[in-house]
């Protein structure tokens, strides 16, 4: 007769997953996917998003900043330069977060079918906050990525 896996043990808001075997499912990193209407408004949620994520993986407050500032600028880049006087349900920013035991990465895409060159100001500003940033332009807007690992931070 076999026994069931233990359920896994929390302590200090970590989980200790030494005891159990480890499915397909944990291999991979959690991801989080916010949509939210192609509005400056709404950044704040992004922003609060992405200093939560950064907590869980024990960042700096200085570099929770860091990142925060970083998604805030990237979202403001894939966004329209005008916006519309009339709110639109249909133009979107997507923010999806992927946060893995030692990284936080986040790709943000938006309407704006145009980005800053990379010898841009705006593309020094998100290097120096968020290290790693590549960029893209596909139908229907732009995203850009960012990703920070706590070996970087180190």
């Amino acid at each position: 007769m076999t026994s069931a896996p233990s359920a896994p043990h929390q302590r200090d808001g970590h989980v200790d997953r030494s005891d159990t075997p480890l499915s397909v499912d944990q291999l991979g990193p959690d991801v989080v996917e916010i949509e939210l209407p192609a509005d400056p408004a709404y950044l704040g949620v992004v922003r609060t998003a992405c200093a939560g994520l950064g907590a869980r993986l024990d960042l700096t407050l200085d570099e929770i900043e860091d990142l925060r500032i970083a998604v805030d600028e990237a979202c403001t880049l894939v966004l329209p330069a005008a916006r519309s006087t009339t709110p639109s349900t249909a133009v979107r920013l997507r923010a999806t977060f992927r946060v893995s035991d030692d990284a936080l990465a986040v790709r943000v895409q938006g309407p704006n079918p145009a980005l800053p060159v990379e010898t841009s100001y705006a593309w020094a500003v998100l290097e120096a906050l968020a290290g790693d940033v590549s960029s893209g332009v596909e139908a229907g807007g732009s995203w850009i990525s960012l990703a920070h690992s706590r070996a970087r931070a180190a």
